[in-house]
């Protein structure tokens, strides 16, 4: 079973959540060994709830909807954030972030900020001592806040947001020996040491094509956003597609917000009476959907032959409106620890978390667990890579060997203004789904 890194009882009394507590690190510590291949996640069996709308585009400007997805700096950045320390603990790990970015940016790293405290403050006993550090949202102050955190004895670092700090800070960390675990959606910047605790495309990519493929749908077409979050989805849907024996019968791209030259060229694959696909891939967003749907209906397009396909991007009030995308699946996490998650932080802060906020909480959350285990020997990557993996807020997450990570999925198929679970997220991440 997955291990159970933080109570989500909250009312139990403080001795039966340290027991809780310990109990998931003898299962963490029984599952530790040499790191290996990854897995995917198992079949679900639990029932889980609908899942409210993900943040979780990282890729590029033209990629973007509503997450980081760019350097927000640029925008402007404001004066420097002076360091800050969250506890007292004898293990110190750094928190790395654009405190000091533009408005937009800096106000997804005040959030995750405030998602650490809240960590630090719910774990019993937490022997942490988390030192927030501004990179100012650049490589290079990512660079120098990582040099600074390992001077004053970081055993692990947390952060930066952005792929370009990640990679700069995580060269650091690499020539120092510690590891670190950023919150960039992109591949790019993971390597053995540097771990990726995001929200990745790719794995909502192979979720909703593995269950397409399970729900015998053979026949696959694709409308793909010349963006470059578009451009992964699109070389992972070609994975996932030969692993499950789908034939791609069709791809066409186009300019995001005009879909309609692509959509007229596959009208006769994916409209009309005898369609030749059975399922459509759109990774857009609720920007882009609404003139794909539109186009849709323009050649005859009917979901209850070809199945609308998408990822997380579609978790959004706007797409579960679209009459030309009813009944169509897509892949997300499960919404109750979020949802869970985000009461207590009004409660605390009196306002609203960034959807992001559930990763740095995550990767507090874990840091104290194992400090609690064996101190700050317990930052190797045979540790934070084993095989069962942890129970976040938005689930069973997975870091691998590679610097990405595994997560479990939800699949939901849009409903008339809503989305509603069909195929649970999975309690473990030993098997495949």
């Amino acid at each position: 079973m997955a291990s159970s890194f933080k109570d989500r009882e909250r009312g139990l009394a403080a001795g039966a959540a340290l027991t809780v507590l310990m109990m998931g690190a003898l299962a963490l510590s029984g599952c530790m060994g040499s790191p290996r291949r990854a897995q995917k996640p198992s079949r679900p069996v639990p029932k889980a709830a609908s899942h409210q709308p993900v943040s979780h585009a990282e890729y590029s400007p033209e990629g973007a909807f509503v997450a980081p997805v760019q350097d927000y700096a640029a925008g402007g950045p404001h004066s420097p954030v002076r360091d800050t320390v969250i506890g007292s603990g004898p293990v110190k790990v750094a928190l790395i972030l654009p405190l000091s970015g533009s408005s937009q940016g800096a106000a997804v790293a005040q959030s995750m900020r405030n998602a650490a405290e809240l960590a630090v403050g719910e774990f019993p006993g937490a022997d942490l001592s988390v030192l927030v550090k501004d990179d100012r949202g650049t490589p290079e102050g990512a660079r120098e806040a990582a040099h600074k955190a390992l001077a004053e004895g970081a055993q692990l670092i947390l952060g930066p947001l952005f792929a370009g700090s990640v990679q700069a800070a995580g060269q650091v960390a690499r020539e120092a020996g510690k590891p670190l675990i950023g919150f960039s959606s992109d591949r790019a910047a993971a390597t053995q040491g540097v771990y990726l605790l995001s929200f990745m495309v790719q794995a909502e990519v192979d979720r909703i094509v593995a269950y397409a493929a399970s729900q015998n749908r053979r026949s696959l077409a694709a409308l793909i956003p010349d963006t470059t979050y578009g451009h992964v989805a699109e070389a992972q849907m070609r994975e996932a597609a030969a692993e499950n024996r789908i034939r791609i019968v069709a791809v066409e791209r186009y300019p995001a917000g005009q879909p309609y030259g692509a959509v007229s060229r596959l009208g006769a694959i994916v409209g009309g009476p005898s369609p030749q696909a059975d399922a459509l891939f759109i990774p857009d967003n609720g920007d882009g959907l609404p003139a794909v749907a539109q186009a849709l209906r323009a050649v005859r397009f009917n979901a209850q032959q070809v199945k609308p396909l998408g990822t997380g991007l579609w978790d959004e009030a706007r797409v579960f409106a679209l009459p030309g995308l009813q009944g169509g699946w897509f892949a997300a996490p499960d919404k109750r620890g979020f949802t869970d998650f985000a009461a207590r932080y009004r409660a605390r802060f009196g306002n609203e978390p960034v959807r992001l906020a559930t990763l740095s909480y995550d990767a507090v959350t874990l840091a104290a667990a194992l400090a609690r285990m064996q101190g700050p020997q317990a930052y190797n990557d045979s540790v934070l890579t084993n095989g069962a993996g942890f129970d976040g807020a938005d689930g069973v997450f997975r870091l691998n060997p590679n610097g990405t990570n595994d997560r479990a999925l939800t699949v939901q198929e849009v409903r008339g203004g809503t989305a509603a679970v069909i195929s649970t997220a999975p309690r473990t991440l030993m098997a495949s789904y």
